[in-house]
């Protein structure tokens, strides 16, 4: 493993200097991810009262150059309630004691969520009903009819 740092922060150890891979085209540059540690709360006893184990992790959509137009404008468009007003993506950490396994947490959540976002759904095609699934439903309802017909009352005068 590899030493990398972050923006405003001291060199994290045992960190992977590529990037998080977030699907077979797109890789985002450890660069241009800033990463805050802080004292995580709750369980823990005295360990969290000592330790900066809450991983912040923000990536800025806006000012990525990893992404094409076309990839900013749906990240925008689809992750328009998780993006502040300059366009950054925030991710936050801390399910485990370990300041390092949080920021792989966060990385994979950050993957996670710019995968989904730039799936594109598949264009429906417009079909229609066969000749003889059309005269399928038209049997079909002829015998539903004659059925109820059958079962009205008839009230002989």
């Amino acid at each position: 493993m590899a030493q990398s740092t972050t923006p405003g922060n001291a060199p994290t150890p045992n960190v992977p200097v590529g990037g998080v891979r977030v699907n077979g085209r797109l890789t985002i540059p450890r660069v241009e991810l800033t990463v805050r540690v802080s004292r995580s709360g709750g369980a823990g006893g005295q360990h969290v009262n000592k330790t900066s184990s809450r991983v912040e992790l923000v990536w800025n959509v806006a000012t990525s150059v990893v992404l094409s137009e076309t990839q900013r404008a749906l990240l925008r468009e689809r992750l328009a309630s998780k993006l502040t007003d300059d366009g950054e993506l925030r991710i936050v950490s801390s399910e485990t004691r370990s300041q390092l396994q949080n920021r792989e947490l966060a990385e994979a959540r950050l993957a996670t969520i710019v995968r989904g976002a730039l799936v594109v759904p598949k264009a429906r095609k417009a079909t229609k009903p066969s000749r003889a699934a059309k005269q399928a439903r038209l049997d079909d309802k002829r015998r539903t009819t004659d059925k109820k017909r059958e079962r009205r009352w008839r009230g002989e005068d």
